[in-house]
């Protein structure tokens, strides 16, 4: 059975960042400190020669109950079945990946506009990468950062998970899912850490702080609806 898919925190591998070590090792570790979701992204590899390691590392997500996507590639996904796909916005359209792959796999969509979120629920997207919330030097060729302004938009317009991206750490983490994400991804902040473990562990508290203080706004927000309108009751 697929994992149910927690979108909190969703670790986006990269070979040249895990060095040495490996991306196995890095993303076992991340797991460790709480990782709850992993997407294979490897953009120059071959990917006939990568499906031995990649259903590897699958299988070992699996036994974990995390979530194991694949980017880009819908061939691979499928190959190694993999628990869903992630598409950007120059990649197969939303519509043109679920015709392919049915309703088994999860699809993940990148948006940077509410229009863009839209469109995409409307083609039966799973969940939204917001990407990029911030400038990041590891998707140099990405759109201009929708910030946490574009954020809230995007999460005014669509009920689907919201999954930020780009330029996000442990510093940033709790603004960006106090503002409306349902979790965050990160490359860099966990793929080059020394620690790949500790470093998911304080991401993570940063989440809990985020949704903490979402909880909050809405207690805060709900209360003064309830009172705005009993003062207007007759």
């Amino acid at each position: 059975m697929n994992p149910a898919p927690d979108y909190s925190l969703y670790l986006v591998t990269d070979a040249a960042l895990a060095g040495p070590r490996g991306v196995a090792a890095v993303v076992q570790a991340a797991v460790a400190g709480g990782v709850t979701m992993v997407q294979w992204r490897d953009k120059e590899g071959d990917h006939g020669a990568s499906l031995p390691a990649v259903q590897c590392l699958r299988d070992w997500l699996r036994t974990r109950q995390v979530a194991f996507i694949v980017n880009d590639s819908v061939d691979l996904a499928l190959a190694c079945a993999a628990d869903g796909v992630h598409v950007g916005q120059g990649d197969l359209s939303c519509a043109q990946v679920r015709r392919r792959v049915g309703t088994g796999l999860l699809i993940g969509v990148s948006v940077s506009t509410a229009a863009e979120a839209l469109q995409a629920a409307r083609d039966g997207a799973d969940y939204l990468g917001v990407s990029p919330v911030f400038a990041t030097p590891t998707k140099p060729d990405a759109p201009a950062a929708t910030g946490l302004d574009g954020l809230r938009a995007i999460r005014a317009a669509v009920r689907l998970p919201l999954v930020a991206i780009g330029g996000l750490h442990a510093g940033n983490a709790a603004e960006v899912v106090a503002a409306g994400a349902d979790g965050i991804a990160v490359v860099s902040a966990i793929m080059a850490a020394a620690d790949p473990c500790a470093a998911a562990q304080v991401l993570c508290d940063g989440i809990l702080v985020g949704r903490h203080a979402r909880c909050a706004q809405t207690t805060v927000t709900g209360r003064a609806h309830s009172t705005g309108t009993s003062r207007e009751s007759p």
